[in-house]
């Protein structure tokens, strides 16, 4: 059975989210990837998705678990392909809903990973450990990692969201940050003082010394973020002046940058985070300090509504999980420090 009737569904499909939901590409991809392999599963079945039944879905997911693929990502395959028939529904393509009445299983439900408070502590102090004595780039860079680690932690963002946020996107005097989440969804994340002082610190020293190219500096013999005085401009000749103009206007768009001002890749977050967490003994993601962050204002009182805005979770369900996560350690320390918690 030919696939081009699967590819069209799909492309349509992908059109929709891109153009009418406004999806960023990277959830496009994970869409495609899911719903890809649906489709060559189905095939397989001398099926197609538009004539795809509820045992195929079910059959497909049992599958996903044999192979022992992680619970999230099968909810997550599900939640692609609810979507998938919804829009074929609205577009009177099909007229059942494969997907209808089909629970996610307790075992989906997979708690989100966190840190400790005292293992988050470590974690954003590493940078500061870090930095070689002398080195001007190290010590660039520390101020940088610990300010990207305070935002990880204390806006709860996600590693998309912190490559891709602009100088304009911070308000540092207001003390809040305008953050673009999934769907390009714009909201308001405060900021706390430890963030702003390493912000305002990576600001001032870090950041113009990472938009300093290096070999510049090596060229012309002087401090390329100083501005050239108007005797220099006078006495250096004019190829040398243009390339000086050139390395002083060297700027970047981006709150956070690599050396020479290139841009941030995600693969450099995910190492930096890694690193950093390992002066608190536990390997962490950018993503469990966004989870830690969530459990550690619900352990406070804070209500699900504000946990969800910052998030910027679109269904306040996601963030209900962080509500386990919380029990779970309240009841541990009950057990451990109540003296009524053990049977004697």
């Amino acid at each position: 059975m030919t696939s081009e009737a699967n590819a069209r569904v799909l492309s349509g499909f992908l059109d929709y989210l891109r153009i009418e939901k406004g999806l960023a590409q990277l959830s496009i991809a994970a869409y495609t990837t899911d719903i890809g392999q649906f489709a060559q599963f189905l095939e397989k079945r001398k099926r197609l998705l538009m004539t795809a039944r509820r045992n195929d879905v079910r059959e497909f997911l049992q599958q996903l678990f044999s192979n022992r693929v992680d619970g999230r990502s099968v909810g997550r395959k599900l939640s692609a392909f609810r979507h998938l028939y919804r829009y074929l529904l609205l577009d009177k393509r099909i007229e059942h809903d494969p997907t209808l009445n089909i629970e996610s299983p307790r075992q989906w439900k997979v708690l989100p990973k966190s840190l400790a408070r005292d293992e988050v502590e470590a974690t954003l102090a590493a940078p500061g450990h870090v930095s070689k004595a002398g080195r001007q780039d190290s010590a660039a860079l520390a101020l940088r990692d610990r300010a990207m680690l305070e935002l990880l932690y204390a806006g709860a963002l996600r590693v998309s969201e912190l490559v891709t946020a602009t100088l304009e996107d911070l308000k540092l005097e207001a003390g809040y940050m305008l953050v673009r989440g999934k769907g390009d969804k714009e909201r308001i994340v405060p900021l706390g003082k430890p963030a702003q002082d390493a912000l305002t610190e990576y600001l001032t020293q870090g950041r113009p010394k990472l938009l300093k190219p290096a070999r510049r500096e090596r060229k012309t013999g002087r401090d390329p973020s100083t501005p050239l005085s108007s005797a220099s401009l006078r006495t250096t000749p004019l190829r040398m002046t243009n390339a000086m103009s050139a390395t002083i206007s060297r700027t970047s768009p981006f709150l956070f940058v690599a050396k020479g001002g290139r841009k941030l890749t995600r693969q450099r977050i995910w190492q930096m985070v890694g690193q950093a967490s390992a002066a608190s003994g536990r390997h962490a993601s950018p993503h469990m300090l966004r989870h830690s962050c969530a459990t550690h204002m619900v352990e406070n009182g804070a209500d699900l509504r504000t946990v969800q805005t910052i998030l910027g979770h679109a269904d306040i369900s996601t963030t209900q999980v962080y509500t386990h996560l919380a029990l779970d350690r309240l009841r541990t320390v009950y057990q451990k420090h109540h003296p009524r918690a053990k049977a004697r």
